[in-house]
Formats: C-alpha cells, sequence, structure tokens
C-alpha cells in the first residue's frame, strides 16, 4: 500500500511556548472572522424580520428567473451592518463567505451570495408606501415583544446627526456639525428598546413633521394596543403648536419635555 502524501505539511521549526510544541497548519479549508453572525441568525430567525419586511416591499422580477430574494437580501444586509459592514461594497467578498452562507441557510461551498449591485438595486426598490409598512411592520414587531399588553409605554423621541462619508443622495451640510449627513429621528422606549426610526435630510424637523411621523407612530400602536397611555420625551425643540395639537387630539398621549437630553 502507498503512503500517504500529506498535501500541506505543518510549519516546521517553530519553538514551543511554556512547553508546550506549536504546531501551524495550513489546511483548515474556508475560514471566516465572523462566526458571530450564526448567532444573530437565530435571533433573526426567531424574529422573524427579513421576512416581515419583505413582505412590505413588491418584487417587480420575473419570478422564474429570481436567484436572490428579498427576505435574502434583507437578511444578508442586515447580518452585514451588524457585523460592522456598513459598506454594501462589502458584499462583492462577504458574499463567498462561509459564515455568511451558513447564516443564510447555504453551505460553504454552495452558490454566492447576492451581489452588492442586487443590494444596491433592493435599496432604490422601495417607494413612499412601501418605507411606510415596513416602520409599520417594525412597530408590530415591537409590540409583539411583549408578553402582556402594558398599561402605559414611554417613548423617547430624538433626532440624531449621521454623518455621510461620500456623495450620498439626500445629504445635507448641517452647519451645527459643520459636516454633511442626515438628522434621523429615532424612538425608543423607556426600556431602552427599538420602537421607529425616519432617514430624513440633516436639518431640524418643523413641527408638521413631528406631528405626521408621531401621528403614524401613535396610530399603529393604537392598532395593537387600543387602550395604552403613551407618554412622548422628547427634546424641546419637539414642543411645536402641532405637536401639542396633536396630543390634545389623542386621548392618552402626553408630550414631557426634557432640556437635559
Amino acid at each position: 500500500m502507498p503512503a500517504k502524501v500529506e498535501a500541506t505539511p505543518a510549519l516546521p521549526g517553530l519553538s514551543p511556548v511554556c512547553g508546550k510544541p506549536i504546531i501551524a497548519r495550513f489546511d483548515g479549508g474556508q475560514l471566516s472572522s465572523d462566526a458571530g453572525v450564526l448567532a444573530l441568525r437565530e435571533i433573526e430567525s426567531r424574529l422573524g424580520i427579513a421576512d416581515r419586511l419583505a413582505r412590505c416591499v413588491a418584487d417587480p422580477r420575473a419570478a422564474g428567473r429570481v436567484v436572490h430574494g428579498i427576505a435574502d437580501i434583507l437578511r444578508f444586509r442586515m447580518l452585514m451592518i451588524a457585523a460592522g459592514y456598513e459598506d454594501g461594497n462589502d458584499a462583492d467578498s462577504l458574499r463567498y463567505d462561509p459564515a455568511f452562507k451558513l447564516a443564510l441557510g447555504r453551505l460553504p461551498d454552495g452558490a454566492a451570495l447576492c451581489s452588492q449591485p442586487t443590494i444596491s438595486r433592493l435599496e432604490n426598490l422601495p417607494r413612499t408606501r412601501d418605507l411606510l409598512r415596513m416602520g409599520q411592520a417594525m412597530v408590530g414587531l415591537y409590540c409583539a415583544s411583549f408578553r402582556q399588553v402594558p398599561r402605559r409605554i414611554t417613548l423617547d423621541i430624538d433626532d440624531t446627526f449621521d454623518a455621510a462619508h461620500g456623495d450620498q443622495q439626500l445629504r445635507l451640510f448641517n452647519a451645527y456639525y459643520d459636516e454633511y449627513g442626515f438628522q434621523p429621528i429615532v424612538v425608543f422606549d423607556g426600556e431602552g428598546r427599538p420602537v421607529a426610526a425616519l432617514l430624513r435630510p440633516a436639518r431640524r424637523p418643523t413641527g408638521r413633521e413631528v406631528r405626521g411621523f408621531l401621528r403614524r407612530l401613535v396610530r399603529e400602536i393604537r392598532a395593537h394596543w387600543p387602550r395604552v397611555e403613551i407618554l412622548l420625551r422628547a427634546d424641546s425643540h419637539y414642543c411645536a403648536p402641532e405637536v401639542l395639537d396633536f396630543c390634545k387630539r389623542w386621548p392618552g398621549a402626553l408630550l414631557v419635555l426634557d432640556g437635559s437630553r
């Protein structure tokens, strides 16, 4: 019987450390530094975030020719961002990563995941109504996280500056921050759970804009919890006549201003 030939021998001549031998081999196969996405996969699978959002967007592609479904593209993009790869261009290398493939239900030696152009097309696909439905789906996910309906919830609403490092569409220059970027509105409840977010230009929101955002948010929460009391906690610049009128007309919606925020 012929002797077995080792194609990838260990690197010889390495000195031991604290009496322990050091062996370096090069037959590890496909490797990844992002194994944490497998744990995130379990969380996303239990919550069904990608499937919830995918149902909000109509797919105009011919069904028989679709390789990457909208839910899979969204799932890949979310896992990329969670792993620190916020740039869509990173997909061109991560689409071959074995950990990301496993997180998307594919074997490491299976077909590659979607590319950056596919992700970019999806990011430009949703229209205004689709985005509103996606926002409603995230509020529904928030409400579904409670085991029982609460009597009252506190919603912290604020806008935050997000600098743009490139020529992104709709970016604006903000003189206060002395940078180009966006100024999204984000909402968390009193326990720190994310509730809603609205990507918007880098300028202070007007009272009319805030009122429209709050109307949609409160209406969607009340669709799940008709009798819940909602305490809105915000910076003083949210104290606009339109916002105060909104709170007067919606029973159980109270506004508290936090000047220290």
